[in-house]
């Protein structure tokens, strides 16, 4: 992992740096019955699909296009969601690559009808790869991190990139070495 924390110099043609605010996005949605699992708090999937719908909006937004999910880190839930709960979901993007971008989330909670701070009940991080109409990857611009907060997340960011690649880089050495031994999976 680098030290570095902020994106690279641009590329000439490559598209112009963005600050992490530029695509910064809140989604807010209230919780029903419909939304319950059987124990009558909200089912992880649905706020699952607030997530990826926050984290998709701003990696639209970032790369100026479509984005897709390419896969969903550390989705983590803090405390149970209520029916009557007012949910919000905080998303920027963390860090960019050549054709993907981490998007971190976080996913806050409050009582429709009270006036009490909302408080963290999850947080995930995403992988998103901006395509073009034929699907393929295309280019994301740089994003420059503003604060001390938006550098900490960068340099995240590179460490769970770089345990991605690694943990995905082992798995395919050991199927092919079982493969290789005539193990079927």
């Amino acid at each position: 992992m680098t030290d570095q924390v902020t994106p690279e110099a641009s590329v000439p043609g490559a598209p112009e740096a963005k600050p992490t605010s530029a695509s910064r996005t809140t989604l807010s949605h209230i919780m029903t019955g419909s939304d319950t699992n059987l124990l009558g708090t909200v089912h992880g999937g649905v706020i699952m699909k607030l997530v990826d719908d926050a984290a998709g909006a701003v990696a639209g937004r970032h790369s100026g296009g479509p984005a897709v999910t390419a896969s969903m880190d550390e989705m983590v839930f803090l405390e149970p969601v209520r029916v009557g709960d007012l949910v919000h979901v905080k998303a920027q993007v963390n860090w960019t690559g050549r054709s993907s971008m981490e998007v971190g989330v976080r996913v806050m909670a409050e009582r429709w009808n009270e006036s009490t701070p909302a408080t963290q009940v999850g947080s995930a991080y995403l992988v998103f790869a901006a395509v073009d109409a034929d699907g393929k990857p295309r280019p994301v611009p740089p994003v420059v991190p503003e604060t001390e907060r938006d550098k900490r997340r960068y340099q995240e960011a590179q460490i769970r990139r770089t345990h991605r690649l690694a943990r995905r880089r082992a798995i395919k050495e050991l199927r092919e070495k079982r493969a290789a031994e005539g193990f079927e999976d």
